[in-house]
C-alpha cells in the first residue's frame, strides 16, 4: 500500500497559468504578497524562452480533512473567479507563477515592486532579432516598458516607441502576453510587412526557437495530497521558503481559522494591545499565546497535556474561543507574579520562553495560585527554571511537564515552607536544576539568564541606590535608567592589573541608577564613598545600610581591599541564589580564583 502523502510530476506551464487564471489554483491565505522587482521579472522570461528550469512548485491538494485554508486568487487574476472553490493551493512558487501569468495571460502588465516600496506597472517584450543573436545575453533581449509603452534615453527622447500595434511590428517587438495567442498577432505583422519573404523567416524562426518554448515549457511539481496533516504543511513550507517569511503557527492556524469566519489576528492584536500595559510582557508573542492555550485546552480534555506544534495545529476555533480569555487573564498573573519578583520589563527578563508555562500555571490555578504558599512554591520552580538555566533550550516537553507538575505540586494539601526543601512531589525543573559555585564567576552580561537573575534578586532583598538612597525597585518601576554597573570601577581595576574576567564578573556589578554611577567616575570605592556621603548628605551609617543592602562587605570596600570584597560578596549573592532555589550551592572543584593578571 503506497502511503507516500506526495507525488512528482510534470505539468505544461501553459495549462497551469491557464487554471490559475479560472481560480482552480490558488493561494493558501498565509502565503505573503507578490514582491519581484523588474529584473527578477525579465530573468524569470528569459530562462523560460530558453528551456531553462525553473525550479519545481509544490502544491497542495485543496480540500482535505485535516487541512482546511482560506483561500485567495494569485494576483492579476480576474476577481469574478474569486468563489471559486480551489482544487489546489501553492505552498511554493507563488513569485514565479505570478510573474509569469501577469506576463504571460494577462494584457494588463504586471505590477512589479520598486526600490522604494512602490508599485511599478511593467509590459514586457521579446526582441525577435535579439533573441535569434548566436552567444547574446537574453535577458538583453527581455524588455521592460513603462505604462506609456515608450524607451526613452537620458536626454528624456523617445527612442522606442510600442503604443500602437503597428510601433510593435515595425519594431519587431513581439509582446509577451500574445506567447499562447500569436496567430493574430503574426497575421498583424506579416501584413504590416507586405509579407516580406525576410520577415515572414524571421517570425517562423522566432517561433521554433521561443515561442515554441514556451508552449512545450513543463514545469517540475511536487504535489502534496489531501491528507498530508497540518503539522507537515507548516513544515513543509517553513524548508522551502528559506528566503520568505517563516510560516509560523500562529499564521497556519489563522488561515485555519479564517474558513470559520474567525478573524485570528485580528483576536491577538485586541489582546496584545491589552496586555501592552505590561513592560515585562512585551516580548510575548502570539505563538506563546498559543502555547498557553494549547496547555489548557489539553489539560481540560482526555489528551495528554502537551503544546507541541501539533496540539496547537490541532487547536478548533471552539478551544480558541473557550480558553483564550483564561490564557490572557494568565498572562496578566504572570506579569503581576514577575512584577512580585522584581522584574518589571521585558529587558530585564530572564528567560521569554518561561512565560507560556508560567501564564498557563495560573490560569489554571485560578485562586489556588494566589495563595502565599503557592505563590512560594511556583517562585521556587521560577527561579529554579533560571539558575539552573533550564530555559535556555526549552522544548514543548518541558513545558509541558512543568505545567502538569507545578499545578499538581501547588495543589497538594500541605503547603511547603521557605528555605531548603526537598519532595518527590517536586517538579523535576526543581529536582534537576542545580548551581554551581563556578558559574557565578562567568555571568558578566545581559546574555546570560542567571545574570538577569541575581539583578532581580538584589531588588527582591530591597537594595538602595547609593546617593539617593532609594529604593532600585522604585527607580527602576518608574523607568530611571537603571543598569548594572560596577562597584570597583573598572579604570581603577585596570590600573591595579586585575583580571577583565574578574572585574566584568556579577560579583563586581549592581544596579545603580545613571547619575550615581557618574558620580563615581573611574575613583577608588574609599575615595567615591566620601565624595557620595558629603554631596548627598548621608552619614557613613547609613551608607554602611545602603552598601548592606547590595549584599556588599562593607569594610573590604571602604579599604578598597578588592579581593577580599570579591569572595565575599561571591559568597553573598551565593546564598541569595541558594535560597530563592530552596536548594544548595554545588560545592567542590572549585577553582581558587586568580583576581591579579
Amino acid at each position: 500500500m503506497n502511503i507516500s502523502r506526495f507525488d512528482s510530476t510534470k505539468h505544461s506551464l501553459h495549462d497551469l497559468l491557464r487554471e490559475i487564471g479560472r481560480g482552480r489554483i490558488q493561494l493558501p491565505d498565509f502565503q505573503r504578497g507578490w514582491i519581484w522587482d523588474d529584473s527578477h521579472v525579465q530573468s524569470l522570461i528569459a530562462s523560460v524562452s530558453q528551456s531553462f528550469p525553473i525550479g519545481a512548485v509544490m502544491t497542495l491538494e485543496n480540500g482535505g480533512t485535516d487541512v482546511r485554508f482560506k483561500a485567495r486568487l494569485i494576483e492579476g487574476v480576474n476577481h469574478q473567479y474569486a468563489s471559486t472553490e480551489p482544487e489546489t493551493l501553492i505552498l511554493d512558487g507563488q513569485q514565479r507563477l505570478t510573474a509569469l501569468f501577469q506576463a504571460l495571460m494577462s494584457a494588463q502588465g504586471v505590477y512589479t515592486w520598486d526600490t522604494r516600496g512602490q508599485k511599478d506597472l511593467r509590459y514586457y517584450y521579446l526582441d525577435m532579432e535579439q533573441c535569434l543573436l548566436t552567444g547574446n545575453d537574453r535577458e538583453d533581449a527581455v524588455l521592460s516598458f513603462g505604462a506609456d509603452l515608450q524607451l526613452r534615453n537620458f536626454r528624456g527622447e523617445v527612442t522606442i516607441d510600442l503604443s500602437e500595434s503597428e510601433y510593435e511590428y515595425a519594431n519587431d517587438m513581439f509582446p509577451v502576453h500574445q506567447l499562447f495567442n500569436s496567430a493574430d498577432w503574426r497575421q498583424g505583422y506579416n501584413s504590416h510587412w507586405n509579407l516580406n519573404r525576410e520577415k515572414i523567416e524571421l517570425f517562423n524562426k522566432f517561433e521554433r526557437e521561443v515561442i515554441k518554448r514556451f508552449e512545450q515549457y513543463d514545469v517540475p511539481i511536487i504535489r502534496l495530497n489531501r491528507e498530508t496533516p497540518k503539522e507537515a504543511v507548516c513544515l513543509v513550507f517553513e524548508k522551502v521558503n528559506t528566503r520568505g517569511v517563516t510560516l509560523t503557527v500562529f499564521e497556519l492556524l489563522t488561515a485555519t481559522f479564517a474558513v470559520s469566519d474567525f478573524h485570528l489576528r485580528e483576536d491577538w492584536e485586541r489582546r496584545k494591545e491589552s496586555l501592552r500595559e505590561y513592560p515585562v510582557l512585551d516580548g510575548s508573542d502570539n505563538v506563546s499565546f498559543l502555547r498557553a492555550i494549547a496547555l489548557l485546552t489539553t489539560a481540560n480534555s482526555c489528551r495528554t497535556v502537551s503544546c507541541t506544534r501539533r496540539d496547537i495545529l490541532r487547536l478548533t476555533v471552539e478551544d480558541y474561543e473557550e480558553w483564550a480569555d483564561l490564557a490572557e487573564e494568565g498572562f496578566a498573573k504572570a506579569a503581576r507574579f514577575l512584577y512580585g519578583q522584581k522584574i518589571f520589563n521585558a529587558k530585564d527578563l530572564p528567560y521569554q520562553s518561561q512565560i507560556a508555562p508560567l501564564a498557563a500555571i495560573l490560569a489554571h490555578l485560578g485562586e489556588a495560585g494566589e495563595t502565599e504558599g503557592a505563590q512560594q512554591k511556583i517562585a521556587q520552580w521560577y527561579w529554579c527554571g533560571v539558575f539552573g538555566e533550564m530555559y535556555g533550550s526549552a522544548t514543548d516537553t518541558r513545558f509541558a511537564n512543568d505545567f502538569t507538575e507545578v499545578t499538581a505540586w501547588v495543589q497538594e494539601d500541605h503547603p511547603s515552607g521557605p528555605g531548603v526543601r526537598e519532595s518527590q512531589n517536586e517538579p523535576r525543573t526543581i529536582r534537576e536544576a542545580n548551581f554551581h559555585a563556578n558559574r557565578i564567576l562567568d555571568l558578566r552580561t545581559r546574555n546570560s539568564a542567571a545574570y538577569k537573575g541575581v539583578h532581580a534578586l538584589l531588588m527582591r532583598e530591597g537594595c538602595l541606590d547609593f546617593r539617593t538612597g532609594e529604593s532600585i525597585e522604585l527607580q527602576t518601576f518608574f523607568d530611571d535608567n537603571i543598569d548594572i554597573h560596577h562597584i570597583f570601577p573598572k579604570s581603577w581595576c585596570k590600573k591595579q592589573r586585575i583580571k577583565t574576567s574578574v572585574y566584568n564578573s556579577i560579583v563586581n556589578k549592581t544596579a545603580l541608577a545613571p547619575r550615581t554611577n557618574r558620580k563615581i567616575g573611574g575613583r577608588a570605592p574609599s575615595r567615591y564613598l566620601s565624595t557620595l556621603q558629603q554631596d548627598a548628605q548621608i552619614d557613613r551609617d547609613r551608607m554602611d545600610e545602603i552598601l548592606t543592602s547590595h549584599r556588599i562587605p562593607v569594610d573590604a570596600l571602604r579599604t578598597d581591599a578588592f579581593e577580599e570584597f570579591f569572595n565575599g560578596r561571591k559568597e553573598e549573592l551565593l546564598k541569595l541564589i541558594a535560597l530563592a532555589m530552596g536548594k544548595r550551592i554545588v560545592r567542590g572543584n572549585e577553582n581558587a580564583q586568580s583576581i591579579a593578571v
